[in-house]
């Protein structure tokens, strides 16, 4: 079990920046940086960035300073390794490319967005996830292309949040009615989303319900991922509402997870089924379990 440290490389902000990494566990890397007062803003999914300034105090506390091509390996040999585009603080030009597919010239409604997908209470509602939402619409369109529409819901959809199951989607559905509205779409267009952003609160669309579905489908693939993507949503969600005592989230949480087990269908479409119904069941009940 070890710390390791890269040279001062990488450039930000006026200085250049180190990687503090663990090749065991991120428990002992968190407990590292807190001993060493490094702020928990500097945590970027599986390393610290810390400054300069900080290398020589890092290595005297018990860092041990490595080539970064060498801790890049020992951090893919530990297995926390976390790929790019899972990193919230690499998705802005992805995000980008997209929002200029259905909003070309709306550049600070999307750098608006941007940032609220980005604020730092978010661990699973940000921006990686907005991103799979988008990824999972295509996937699910193939081999066309989703609507304006049902794209900008899912960009609205978790746009206000606070942790606050219900409020949060009206909320996020009211955001943009004023936004929408407000950049000149039509009024047809805007409600269209609106009312998409409303049915993420329980993905019950009615029958028919083609853009519903599709968008709820989408926002629930999360669910039938790998266990280990899986394990990591939900370490995530329980970082979300951190607020919340443990008695009163696993209680909130079980809950949750018996509304999603019952609900017939889970997945509205057949290539939904076919792509995530079976592995979300067993994610499901081996978390309830």
């Amino acid at each position: 079990m070890a710390i390791y440290l890269d040279p001062p490389l990488w450039p930000a902000h006026g200085t250049h920046f180190s990687h503090l990494i663990s090749d065991t566990s991120l428990e002992e890397l968190h407990a590292f940086a807190a001993t060493a007062g490094i702020p928990d803003r500097a945590f970027d999914c599986d390393h610290y960035d810390v400054p300069e300034r900080r290398f020589k105090d890092l290595v005297a506390a018990g860092a041990v300073p490595v080539e970064a091509r060498i801790l890049v390996r020992k951090l893919l040999a530990s297995g926390l390794r976390i790929p790019a585009r899972q990193r919230s603080k690499s998705l802005k030009v992805p995000l980008l490319n997209r929002w200029e597919n259905i909003m070309p010239s709306h550049d600070a409604l999307f750098l608006d967005l941007l940032d609220r997908w980005g604020e730092e209470h978010r661990k699973y509602h940000g921006r990686t996830h907005l991103l799979a939402v988008l990824e999972a619409l295509d996937l699910l369109s193939e081999p066309g292309k989703p609507s304006r529409t049902v794209q900008l819901a899912a960009w609205f959809h978790d746009a206000v949040y606070r942790g606050a199951a219900g409020q949060d989607e009206e909320d996020s559905a009211r955001l943009a009615e004023e936004r929408l509205a407000h950049e000149g779409l039509p009024a047809a267009d805007v409600e269209e989303v609106a009312r998409l952003v409303r049915l993420t609160s329980d993905h019950c669309p009615e029958p028919g319900d083609d853009d519903g579905a599709l968008l709820c489908d989408a926002d629930l693939s999360v669910l039938g991922g790998e266990p280990e993507p899986y394990a990591r949503y939900v370490a995530a969600v329980r970082e979300d509402y951190a607020h919340i005592g443990d008695a009163d989230f696993a209680a909130g949480r079980a809950a949750v997870v018996r509304h999603l087990l019952e609900l017939d269908p889970l997945f509205h479409s057949e290539r939904a089924r076919e792509l995530w119904l079976a592995a979300a069941h067993r994610n499901l009940r081996g978390e309830l379990a």
